[in-house]
């Protein structure tokens, strides 16, 4: 598949990148990999603050493309770096496509989005993510995430079909909606995509996943790196919710009752004992066991992980997935209760 100039000239790629050093260039090189077309792709690092070796790498790479650029994003979060980008974007550029310097991206990937994207005359083009880890925690980290129980069975996470959908991993944008619309909302630090689909939504617009531009993404390589960025996640949609008055689905609700059931649990158990009743009626206990079977419940997610992945690092998968669920719950619990919209997170 081949592509015209016409079209490369129209794309704006933009990576985010806050201390990104080990995996900008591995993300760029596979970006620009493919069709000669690529050549006339506008790229741009819009980049936080990096004290890393992230900028130093990019400056490095700009000596080799001459159609790579390198912002500097002073607001740090990457709702701010994509509307930096859109607000200095060439003005033959009518589409914007967003890239992850976690990911490592197909030939032709700004192309294909692109194109896709003015096929079908949409405001977005989102796309799968399958999830891949090197060793150790990762390894676990990415075969549970794109599981039903990880991922609560997001179209995005390891879908295999296209078609239109109400939000996915946000690839390529129609720059005139996207303006049209005032961008990402930057009083978001993460769940920032959601907020925007709401908003295209809202306005009439549709959003398309293109399950055969597929990427694949590495996770948090860390129980500490999971619970941090689960519980922004949680945080963030909880204020999404909050800006639009709209209820969590299903999958999103699981968390939260899981928690609730768990310490509403041991508050019942300390009661019961207090009171005695435990004692006299035994069969009260059962009413107090979501926290040991949400235990048991992990420790068969860690036996799957180790099976599946015929390891014993595999057992990490409980780990990560308990991190993901309570992270999550605690930190929508914090962004619906104690964070206003208005304010920065």
């Amino acid at each position: 598949m081949s592509f015209s100039l016409e079209l490369a000239k129209e794309v704006y790629a933009v990576i985010p990148t806050l201390n990104e050093e080990n995996y900008i260039e591995e993300c760029l090189s596979s970006l620009m990999k493919g069709d000669e077309a690529l050549n006339d792709v506008h790229f741009v690092v819009v980049d936080g603050g990096s004290d890393d070796r992230t900028v130093e790498i990019v400056e490095a790479l700009k000596q080799k493309h001459s159609n790579l650029s390198l912002l500097n994003n002073p607001k740090k979060l990457q709702s701010a770096a994509l509307n930096l980008a859109a607000e200095n974007a060439p003005q033959d550029c009518k589409i914007m496509v967003r890239c992850d310097a976690h990911s490592i991206y197909p030939e032709n990937f700004v192309l294909k989005v692109a194109s896709k994207l003015k096929e079908i005359g949409c405001a977005s083009v989102v796309v799968p993510m399958d999830a891949v880890g090197k060793s150790g925690f990762q390894e676990a980290n990415a075969w549970v995430v794109d599981k039903p129980f990880g991922s609560g069975g997001s179209a995005h996470r390891g879908g295999q079909g296209s078609g239109y959908v109400d939000h996915g991993h946000h690839a390529a944008f129609d720059l005139s909606v996207y303006r049209e619309l005032g961008g990402y909302d930057e009083n978001f630090s993460h769940n920032e995509d959601a907020e925007y689909d709401y908003r295209v939504a809202q306005a009439g617009h549709q959003i398309f996943m293109d399950a055969e531009s597929r990427i694949e993404y590495m996770p948090r390589p860390t129980f500490n790196g999971v619970w941090k960025q689960y519980f922004k996640y949680g945080r963030g949609r909880a204020m999404n919710m909050k800006k639009h008055g709209s209820k969590p689905k299903l999958r999103q609700a699981i968390p939260i009752i899981n928690l609730v059931m768990m310490l509403g649990s041991g508050v019942l158990f300390a009661a019961l004992q207090a009171t005695g009743l435990l004692k006299a009626m035994p069969f009260l206990a059962v009413f107090t066991m979501a926290p040991i079977a949400y235990f048991a419940a992990l420790v068969l997610v860690g036996v799957l992980g180790i099976k599946s992945l015929k390891k014993l690092s595999g057992f990490n998968a409980a780990f990560a997935l308990a991190a993901m669920h309570n992270s999550w719950a605690l930190g929508f619990v914090k962004g619906y209760f104690f964070v206003p919209v208005e304010k920065q997170p």
